[in-house]
């Protein structure tokens, strides 16, 4: 480990776990000195039952909840309008978002916009936000993005075919109330593909230039509660244990790369959400082995530990073998949650991967990638998805 090299970290958001804890809700609502609620969420939850539980238990302590219910699954920057104005036409003074990163992702932007002028866009980048955003607390209900746990906002304008980061701890929840129980009702393939997510997340931060200390703590432990449960929130949904182990895994994971960022799978998420239409989770479970695969070489020590920490023996195997077991153990859990791996299946084309990759290189998780990278490289780890 290098002393000599600096390193940060910072943790705004108060985190509060435990299974069942959606009935205090109202008390931490209280806490922020909230009196109304506006719950921003999406219409499968209201469907699921999840947002009464939660409208429930505000209502019992006095709160009195006011929802929007329209948020996309890629984010819109009307939404965030949309939300913004309800917030202020009914007087409320708390955001509680509820839901996956779409939901999250809404939570922090209106919180951004709640107390800063313009629009949303104007906030893209890192460290653009000027004011502390208002009141909020974030529920997440699936264990993936781990957005509660993030400085990040990423909101699309589809109409314009754009789609942004904004980036700053001022906009982070001031509470993530993180309920298992909220999860268990998760589809099997949605489950694959957000706990694949969040283990591109603890993956890419674990291995990348940047990681430091706190960092590698967190990615180490989310990487092993992922390898040991994620197969059984899948095919065994209601075992809560395991939805436990995967929501804690998707915190910590956003945790560690709050700091630190992520690598290039992340890198062409971006454009293949903007230009593909491709869900974020989907393009990460299809883009990490081919990722893995042509980074392995560049941080060999970290590969290897990778494979222990999913379980494999490795002691009497070289760093070269050792290293290259840790790709396959993550390929073969891709595999076995049949998580998507074709770029193909969502229209992505030979002709279109130059762009793809130009685009994918200005993001600020490719200096940070173990292996130096080019716009050739991106093409040909696209090219082995098609």
């Amino acid at each position: 480990m290098n002393y000599h090299r600096p390193f940060s970290f910072e943790m705004p958001t108060k985190i509060e776990f435990g299974i069942g804890l959606t009935r205090r809700l109202g008390e931490f609502v209280e806490s922020l000195g909230g009196s109304k609620a506006l719950v921003i969420t999406d219409p499968g939850l209201i469907a699921a039952g999840v947002v009464e539980r939660v409208t429930s238990a505000l209502s019992q302590h006095g709160i009195e909840p006011i929802v929007f219910s329209e948020v996309e699954s890629e984010p819109d920057a009307r939404g965030v309008e949309a939300s913004v104005e309800l917030f202020r036409e009914s007087g409320c003074d708390v955001i509680v978002a509820v839901g996956g990163g779409s939901a999250l992702d809404t939570g922090k932007a209106v919180s951004a916009m709640l107390t800063n002028p313009g629009h949303i866009r104007d906030y893209a980048g890192l460290g653009v936000v000027k004011k502390h955003g208002a009141p909020f607390v974030a529920i997440p209900t699936t264990a993936g993005t781990g957005s509660e746990s993030t400085i990040w906002s990423v909101i699309s304008e589809k109409d314009k075919g754009l789609k942004y980061g904004v980036g700053s701890p001022l906009i982070v929840p001031d509470v993530a109330l993180c309920d298992p129980e909220l999860t268990v009702s998760l589809p099997p393939r949605i489950t694959a593909v957000t706990g694949i997510d969040a283990l591109g997340h603890a993956l890419e931060s674990y291995v990348n230039k940047a990681t430091q200390p706190v960092s590698e703590a967190l990615s180490e432990k989310a990487i092993m509660l992922i390898g040991r449960s994620l197969r059984t929130a899948v095919f065994a949904g209601d075992t809560v244990t395991a939805r436990a182990d995967m929501l804690l895994a998707s915190s910590l994971a956003a945790m560690a790369f709050n700091p630190t960022r992520l690598g290039l799978a992340h890198a062409l998420a971006m454009p293949l959400g903007s230009q593909a239409k491709i869900p974020h989770a989907d393009v990460i479970s299809i883009l990490l082995p081919p990722v893995m695969r042509f980074n392995v070489v560049a941080n060999q020590e970290k590969f290897a530990r990778i494979a222990e920490l999913f379980g494999e023996q490795v002691n009497h195997l070289s760093l070269h073998d050792a290293a290259e077991t840790g790709v396959r153990s993550v390929e073969r859990l891709i595999r076995d949650v049949g998580a998507p791996d074709s770029l193909s299946d969502y229209g992505v084309r030979e002709e279109d991967l130059e762009a793809l990759a130009e685009e994918g290189l200005q993001s600020g998780n490719v200096p940070v990638n173990p292996r130096v990278t080019t716009a050739k490289d991106l093409v040909a780890i696209m090219r082995e998805c098609l």
